[in-house]
């Protein structure tokens, strides 16, 4: 129960990412925001390693960490600032429900787990669903965001099982705080590089959804979901990740303004119960 109930909480943190994306890149261009987070959060990550004097992790630790700082730190917020370019905050939700099969994909592949066939049976069929969705969207939907959305779920799941393996022998906080600390060179020169040229016209909305994306998106969540992840196991608690469309949604229609189509709801619900089924044989 301790994992269901930090992975709960890390699901509901990831709940705000993608809108507080949608506002943030309003005002900053989309290298710019997810490279800036990432130092932020690394940053802040640095000091808590600092003030609670943690060993460094050894030399087998470091490739592993690489891959989180892949996945997680760079790939999906860089993919998902530029899929928000081209389609809405709401529309982009809906391929968070491919998360729970990427991610127990890679708990196989990089955790060692093994869920019974049922699993897998149930999964794909979520997958379909939301493959299904996307090809069936009017005029207004962009084949290249929806790529660039399925390109950044690949690689979260691959940041989120890689992590939770990880954390198993580091600590949730403590894995993030390190892939955050890996990347901070690369990530600060890119956003020293990338600064708006005026400071003039940004609003306090971009400020907004920049300060939550580096503190809890990058950061805090992280803290529960791996904490929850690594008690719970990955394949079993990543199935919480159903639960992230629906407050997402919420989310975009009622700070963004957006419109949120039946059919929105209708796949992240028949995505659910696919998951829902997988999850009793996880």
């Amino acid at each position: 129960m301790r994992g269901w109930g930090n992975g709960l909480l890390g699901v509901v943190i990831f709940s705000g990412s993608l809108p507080a994306t949608r506002v943030a890149v309003g005002g900053f261009e989309p290298l710019f925001l997810s490279s800036a987070r990432a130092a932020i959060a690394a940053l802040l990550g640095a000091a808590m390693l600092l003030a609670l004097r943690q060993p460094k992790p050894t030399r087998e630790d470091l490739v592993p960490l690489a891959i989180v700082s892949l996945g997680v730190v760079i790939g999906f917020p860089f993919l998902t600032a530029l899929a928000l370019q081209h389609v809405t905050a709401a529309h982009s939700i809906v391929f968070i429900g491919l998360l729970p099969l990427a991610t127990a994909i890679f708990g196989v592949l990089r955790g060692g787990e093994r869920p019974k066939p049922a699993f897998w049976i149930f999964s794909i069929l979520g997958s379909l669903s939301v493959a299904g969705f996307a090809l069936l969207q009017d005029a207004d939907a962009s084949l290249e965001g929806d790529l660039l959305m399925l390109g950044a779920i690949v690689l979260c799941g691959l940041g989120y099982a890689e992590g939770a393996t990880l954390s198993r022998r580091l600590g949730g906080w403590q894995v993030i705080s390190w892939s955050l600390l890996l990347s901070l060179p690369a990530m600060a020169a890119v956003a020293l590089a990338t600064l708006p040229a005026t400071w003039a016209g940004i609003g306090l909305p971009a400020w907004t959804g920049l300060a939550y994306v580096s503190v809890f998106s990058m950061l805090v969540g992280f803290v529960f979901w791996y904490r929850g992840l690594a008690l719970g196991g990955i394949a079993g608690v990543g199935q919480l990740q159903l639960l992230q469309p629906f407050f997402g949604l919420a989310l975009a229609g009622l700070l963004l303004g957006e419109p949120v189509a039946w059919t929105m709801i209708a796949a992240t619900g028949l995505v659910v119960l696919c998951v829902a089924g997988a999850k009793k044989f996880a």
